[in-house]
């Protein structure tokens, strides 16, 4: 095997997540120029944006269950082809139609890579800092939803949407041809009883005395698991199952994603101008990837469930000032500024938080042998939970206003809060191993 270095390793690693960050955040620019350029009605509109998930839900449906078939890495490299595809796709299409259809095979990838890029992560990082690695995914989402903020900027006065959809090209061909060099995950090579292969591997990326030991933890898990749909139905599993799909859906139904797909929209409607618009959304992007850093240093410090209760409280806390002071100002230039403060503030605590916090324990919380359908699971409900929320913003938008429905958004956040406390397990510095083994413990002693 080829030395690698494994920077590099966990650096295309998580490259599916700029492709994830920058397909999903495109649009939100885009989208102020191909209404005008498409005619598209409110529904049309919400089909351009929302398509994308409808094939992320599908994506991510089918990319979980074939990753425990036949490998991490194979997966990611069909994902990659197909975000290349998806991009040139989009920035030709020559009606509603074609835009719609090759946004949602853009989302076939990025159902994947929300799927596999958290998953490889967790199973090639050391324990002690498996958080912070796999927060790297969240890292560079964020960091693609900046550049196409900056895209959209940078093309925003010549209207050239579709420069905007078609330079996904460049980093899903990049992701391609770093992944044909990475390694294949040395949990599943174990699984697969490949055990030469994935000594080699976890030795290059641990360098430590305690491979062997690593190795026979694995395998112990390995001899007790049989995988597959079976297992997935056992009663010692559903405490993770209804974690991860509370995590999923609570992640969206406080607003996150209407932030990042609509908010030059939301910017218009309290009075801001395109241009204006477009460059409020670069400073909201701007700090969810310095708070998505800070995260990164904090998570293996601070544990997983005090960020995600410090997050609720933030967010619901920023959303209710923002309905609030929408209410007392109405349309006004000052309207607009509050609304970028507010906004910028939910994006601070959502980016320490629920961004890369919810990833991390759906990648940590299920067992080796169906982690790859949990994490499934856990990602097509997460894109329903977002294709729904998507669709509905400018019709709600349009009914009630942005301030009822930003309170909305806020209690949602206060029920994630208890959801948070009562149902989530810390899982930092526990191995996947004990993650599990505690897992089959509490069921066990449910049982009994």
């Amino acid at each position: 095997m080829r030395k690698m270095n494994h920077i590099l390793i966990y650096f295309f690693g998580a490259l599916g997540g700029l492709l994830f960050g920058y397909d999903t955040g495109v649009i939100s620019g885009a989208i102020l120029f191909i209404k005008k350029s498409l005619h598209l009605t409110t529904i049309t509109e919400g089909l351009v944006v929302s398509a994308i998930l409808i094939g992320a839900i599908i994506g991510s449906a089918i990319s979980g269950p074939l990753a425990d078939k036949v490998g991490r890495k194979i997966v990611v490299l069909a994902a990659a082809l197909i975000f290349c595809l998806g991009a040139v796709g989009s920035a030709f299409s020559g009606n509603t139609t074609d835009l719609v259809s090759f946004r949602i095979v853009l989302g076939l990838a990025v159902g994947a890579a929300s799927t596999m890029v958290p998953m490889y992560l967790a199973e090639t990082a050391p324990t002690e800092i498996r958080g912070g690695l796999s927060s790297l995914n969240q890292f560079m989402i964020v960091v693609g939803i900046l550049l196409a903020y900056i895209v959209d900027y940078i093309f925003a006065a010549s209207e050239a949407w579709r420069w905007m959809l078609g330079l996904a090209f460049v980093p899903g061909a990049i992701l391609f041809l770093g992944m044909l060099f990475l390694p294949e995950s040395p949990r599943f090579l174990l699984k697969q009883g490949q055990e030469t292969k994935a000594r080699k591997i976890l030795q290059h990326l641990r360098k430590t005395s305690h491979v062997e030991q690593e190795i026979h933890e694995i395998q112990q898990a390995n001899k007790i698991e049989n995988g597959g749909w079976r297992e997935m139905k056992q009663p010692w599993v559903r405490p993770a199952i209804w974690t991860a799909i509370g995590l999923a859906v609570f992640q969206q139904v406080i607003g996150t994603n209407t932030v990042i797909y609509y908010a030059p929209t939301t910017f218009t409607k309290v009075g801001l101008g395109s241009a204006a618009a477009i460059l409020g959304t670069v400073g909201i992007g701007s700090v969810q990837v310095v708070m998505t850093l800070i995260a990164v240093r904090l998570i293996d410090r601070v544990g997983r469930k005090p960020l995600l209760i410090s997050g609720s409280i933030g967010m619901a806390l920023s959303l209710f000032i923002l309905g609030l002071m929408n209410k007392v100002f109405a349309h006004s230039v000052a309207t607009g500024w509050i609304t970028l403060i507010c906004l910028a503030i939910y994006i601070l605590f959502f980016s320490i938080s629920w961004g890369p916090v919810m990833w991390v324990l759906l990648s940590e919380i299920f067992p080796l042998g169906i982690r790859g359908t949990g994490m499934g699971i856990g990602a097509v409900t997460n894109w329903v939970a977002n294709l729904l929320v998507s669709l509905t913003f400018p019709w709600l938008l349009s009914r009630l206003g942005i301030s009822n429905l930003f309170l909305i958004y806020g209690t949602m956040g206060v029920l994630a809060l208890i959801f948070v406390i009562l149902k989530v397990k810390e899982t930092k510095g526990k191995s996947l191993e004990e993650i599990e083994m505690e897992l089959r413990k509490r069921g066990q002693a449910n049982a009994i």
